[in-house]
């Protein structure tokens, strides 16, 4: 027998030797009151099927945690793959990115472009999948083995994956002789996959999954076709270099062309900066530009970049801070914690931050506030500020594109940039890259180097700042005339060196050590790229440190 310390119960249990999580959780299940998707042991994420053999702490976990809703979705690409698989031999699906509260995939049958038909028929089997209540089995070989395996199977971007992994052995899965590599946790039987949908969406399908916040019903589909252009671009980059997976960067970094690839993905960003101050300047009646994005995003860099570019489009940028215009302290909203909620919209001044724009429209001068955040007051800054004739003014924001933050304005004078890290390079076909994990590990960084915040902590702040972003960001990305994508293909490759070292900081311990643990096996996969290869005007460097644009 062992020991086992349920932390949802709260309580010691002995179980004997070799039993499964899954088959634990049946004996405790009327104590714990959900079906778990999987379990953090020892603070690891570890799918159902692990069998236990020695004293562990456990904790199941439900569908709205982050770590079990990946790994639902996860397990139902697979089964969406086993059933492009089983009704076109000679096709192939690819999970490409996030969007619309779905994941868009594209399929290639082999024979024919894919029809509204193929899409029911392969939803049709994915149910049949499902019904069948079919076991996920996983398998452990030597990595050679497995490489031999999949080269033999054609899945070439998971042999690519696979040979720079460094490991001995790997692990990969099975669904009735169907096999393939995903890199985290599955459900252990495909029965378990309660709620899916898949719908025609632009010229592939889209992959539906259930609420976080209500697992019996699916997310709500939000059409967000400017995203989906973006990610597109990007990816239609990405083919034209021939680096569609991370496979292959590791295969052109190993022949020594990281700083080709580093030269080509700064020239195509800075290309599509000069785009958007390009379309800017040919609007004559624009005469603010509003940029907002999530935590992480970039936002400073790219407006600092948009507005050198106006510059060569005879503009010229005035910058206002948002920040200046908070509300006093004591009239800032509250969180339901009783926490200041200085994420709100209304944390700030709306009144007075439209009339000094309006003002500023009319040619008048303003005196614009100077908020004291050590004292929490809005305070007078004594400055004076104008536009000439050629003047835009920049201003950067979490609720640049909530039409809120400027409903006094006429929005012919507006232009707004929404500007995020897309990640549209995947791990292999059907493993894609969540674009918060390249937000996160920005944001670990950064912190550390400016602003004295260790890994552990900006992961324990990250739910939060999720949160806000959820709330006062998302729901108006659509609103955005553009989109700017600041994630580059190389960019996981630069961070690494930085980011492990902080990472491993990390008390196994602690809540946060989960976070950080997924993360180094995430990176795990990529080759690092040393700092004196990025250019000190990349965006990059607004979170490496070395920028030569002063913040």
């Amino acid at each position: 027998m062992v020991k086992i310390r349920c932390k949802n119960t709260n309580c010691f249990v002995n179980v004997e030797e070799g039993t499964t999580l899954f088959e634990f959780f049946q004996q405790i299940k009327s104590e714990i009151g959900f079906e778990p998707i999987c379990a953090r042991v020892n603070n690891r994420i570890t799918p159902l099927d692990m069998r236990i053999y020695r004293n562990l702490d456990v904790e199941f976990l439900p569908y709205r945690e982050g770590s079990a809703s990946r790994t639902y979705s996860r397990t139902l690409f697979f089964i969406l793959a086993k059933a492009v698989h089983d009704l076109y031999p000679k096709g192939m699906m690819t999970v490409n990115n996030p969007v619309s509260n779905g994941y868009y995939c594209t399929v290639d049958t082999g024979n024919s472009p894919l029809e509204p038909t193929d899409i029911e028929k392969i939803k049709q089997r994915i149910q049949a999948i499902i019904d069948a209540d079919l076991k996920i089995v996983r398998h452990e070989s030597p990595t050679e083995d497995a490489i031999e395996k999949f080269t033999n199977l054609g899945m070439e971007s998971k042999v690519k994956l696979l040979r720079y992994t460094g490991r001995i052995y790997t692990s990969y899965h099975e669904i009735d002789g169907y096999y393939d590599y995903y890199y985290g946790a599955l459900l252990p039987r495909t029965s378990m996959v309660h709620l899916f949908d898949l719908i025609e969406y632009h010229n592939g399908l889209l992959l539906r999954i259930p609420d976080r916040k209500n697992c019996k019903e699916l997310s709500p589909l939000i059409r967000q076709d400017k995203m989906y252009n973006v990610f597109q671009e990007h990816q239609t980059w990405l083919k034209t270099i021939g680096l569609k997976t991370i496979g292959d960067l590791n295969h052109a970094m190993s022949k020594g062309y990281s700083t080709n690839l580093i030269n080509v993905a700064e020239a195509l960003q800075e290309k599509k900066i000069s785009q958007i101050a390009e379309d800017i300047a040919s609007r004559k009646d624009v005469k603010i530009v509003l940029l907002a994005g999530p935590s992480s995003s970039g936002k400073t860099s790219t407006c600092k970049r948009i507005s050198v570019q106006l510059i060569t489009c005879g503009k010229w940028p005035l910058p206002i801070s948002m920040d200046d215009y908070f509300v006093d302290r004591d009239k800032t909203p509250l969180q339901p914690n009783g926490d200041y909620d200085y994420e709100s919209l209304y944390a700030l001044n709306l009144e007075r931050f439209n009339n000094d724009l309006n003002a500023l429209l009319q040619g008048k001068t303003i005196r614009p506030p100077k908020y004291n955040f050590m004292k929490g007051k809005s305070e007078e800054s004594g400055t004076e500020l104008s536009m000439r004739k050629d003047c835009i003014l920049v201003i950067e924001g979490i609720h640049a594109l909530n039409p809120e933050l400027t409903s006094a304005i006429d929005d012919k004078y507006i232009y707004r940039v929404y500007a995020s890290a897309l990640t549209s390079i995947r791990l292999d076909e059907h493993n894609y890259i969540p674009t918060t994990d390249n937000r996160l590990l920005r944001r670990i960084v950064r912190d550390a180097k400016t602003r004295g915040v260790d890994a552990r902590e900006s992961i324990r702040r990250w739910p939060s700042v999720r949160e806000g972003e959820d709330k006062w960001i998302f729901p108006y990305q659509e609103n955005a005339d553009a989109m700017f994508n600041t994630a580059m293909f190389f960019e996981l490759a630069a961070l690494k060196s930085q980011a492990v070292p902080m990472l491993e900081h990390v008390p196994e311990n602690c809540p946060e050590y989960c976070e950080a643990y997924r993360l180094l096996k995430f990176l795990s996969y990529i080759p690092s790229i040393p700092d004196d290869h990025i250019p000190p005007t990349s965006l990059l460097r607004e979170f490496l440190g070395g920028s030569s644009l002063v913040y």
